[in-house]
């Protein structure tokens, strides 16, 4: 009986690390979106920093630009993503 409860408890464990996990992988993503519109804010109307800067820091968004430019593409409605995370209906 005492091995049952300890299996149910690491599953338990293990599911709120996956849980976790997935929550600091979103806010990662969006935290580089934000970075990367801060830095390329001129496209869509916002006011970006000093050129110098944005030319130094341009060799290490080659991987930003990119997921900037996918989810233009795919669209993904940010507050259904939140709520899909969090189970709101």
């Amino acid at each position: 009986m005492l091995d049952d409860v300890r299996a149910f408890l690491k599953g338990f464990g293990s599911s709120f690390k996956d849980q976790s996990t997935e929550y600091i992988e979103f806010e990662e993503r969006e935290l580089e979106n934000v970075f990367a519109l801060l830095l390329m804010g001129s496209f869509v109307g916002i006011p970006s920093p000093p050129t110098t800067l944005v030319v130094r820091l341009m060799p290490h968004m080659i991987r930003e630009m990119h997921v900037m430019q996918q989810r233009a593409i795919d669209l993904d409605d940010v507050f259904g993503e939140v709520a899909g995370m969090f189970d709101i209906d």
